[in-house]
């Protein structure tokens, strides 16, 4: 796909997730580290929320999943505290899958 196609794939999930509409306002790099170690490295795509009850703003991105790479999967995040920037979103979205996978 091509990033035009992206964004607006992710429009519909934040749709579809969230009950909103959304503007895309950015594509934020971001590189989060632990340890030492790379743990997610990509762009992060940043929306204006439309009509919310909780937040003005949201994060999203995709990436492949599963051990052979063989399914896309969504990710978006809120921004609501402790989010408060395309950063803190992959952090709190790391933590979830890592909570949800003990």
């Amino acid at each position: 796909m091509n990033k035009e196609t992206d964004i607006i794939t992710l429009q519909m999930v934040i749709r579809d997730l969230h009950g909103c509409g959304s503007t895309h306002v950015a594509t934020v790099p971001v590189h989060e580290v632990f340890r030492g170690q790379t743990v997610w490295r990509g762009e992060v795509e940043v929306f204006d929320l439309k009509g919310h009850p909780k937040a003005r703003r949201c994060y999203a991105w995709a990436h492949l999943d599963k051990p052979d790479d063989s399914e896309e999967r969504f990710v978006t995040v809120l921004e609501i505290p402790p989010v408060k920037d395309a950063q803190t979103a992959v952090k709190v979205a790391i933590a979830a899958e890592v909570k949800g996978k003990k």
